[in-house]
C-alpha cells in the first residue's frame, strides 16, 4: 500500500494517521519523544505492509506481471493500488477526496517539525502535484513509479510500467476489490504491541 491507503487505514485519529504517512521515512525504532498516536500510526503501517506482502489476492496480482517486470511489481501495485483507491474513493471513505487530500496535506503542514528530512521533501511532492487526490489519474502513477525507480540503486523497469498497469487494470482492480475490504478489516482489528 502507498501514501493514501495508509493514511485512510489509520482511521481518523490524526497522530495515526501522520505515523501511516511517515511509516516510509522512519527507519528503526520510532522516536519514544512522538506522540504516542504517531509511533502507533507507524506500526500500523509496517503491519500493514506485512498483512499485504503475505496476502494471497496480492501474490495473484503480482503474479500477473511477466518477467523482467515481476520483480517490480510489489512496488507497482502499491502506487497502482492507490491509484484503485483513489478513483473510487467515496465507495471508501465518507470524505470526499479533494478535501480529504487537501487535509491530509495539511496535517503534514502542521507537524513539519515532526518530519524527517525525506518526509519533508514528500510533504513539498505532494503540494506539488496534489498527492494524494492526484493519484487517480494515471499520469500521476508513472511520475511516481520513475521517481521510485530513479531513488533504487539497481537499473530497473518502473518508469516503463505504466503501460502494463493500464493493461492489466482489470484483473488488478478485482484484485484490489476482493483485498481492500479484508485489509480495513485488519487495520480496524490491529491492536498497538505493547511498549
Amino acid at each position: 500500500m502507498n501514501h493514501l491507503a495508509h493514511a485512510v487505514l489509520a482511521g481518523d485519529d490524526e497522530g495515526r494517521r501522520l505515523g501511516g504517512v511517515l511509516g516510509d521515512f522512519v527507519r528503526g525504532t520510532p522516536d519514544p519523544a512522538w506522540p504516542a498516536a504517531v509511533r502507533e500510526g507507524i506500526a500500523l503501517h509496517r503491519a500493514v505492509d506485512g498483512y499485504t506482502d503475505r496476502h494471497a489476492e496480492v501474490a495473484a496480482a503480482r503474479a500477473l506481471f511477466p518477467p523482467p517486470y515481476r520483480r517490480y511489481a510489489g512496488i507497482a501495485l502499491d502506487v497502482w493500488f492507490d491509484h484503485c483507491l483513489a478513483r473510487d474513493f467515496a465507495r471508501w471513505s465518507a470524505v470526499p477526496l479533494a478535501p480529504y487530500s487537501s487535509g491530509l496535506r495539511g496535517l503534514l503542514d502542521r507537524h513539519q517539525a515532526l518530519l524527517p528530512p525525506a518526509a519533508r521533501r514528500f510533504a513539498r511532492y505532494m503540494h506539488a502535484h496534489d498527492l494524494p487526490a492526484g493519484y487517480a489519474d494515471p499520469a500521476a502513477i508513472g511520475r511516481a513509479l520513475a521517481g521510485i525507480g530513479q531513488r533504487l540503486r539497481r537499473d530497473n523497469p518502473l518508469d516503463r510500467m505504466l503501460p502494463l498497469l493500464q493493461a492489466l487494470d482489470g484483473p488488478l482492480q478485482q484484485r484490489f476489490e476482493a483485498f481492500f475490504p479484508q485489509l480495513q478489516r485488519f487495520a480496524r482489528e490491529w491492536t498497538p504491541p505493547h511498549p
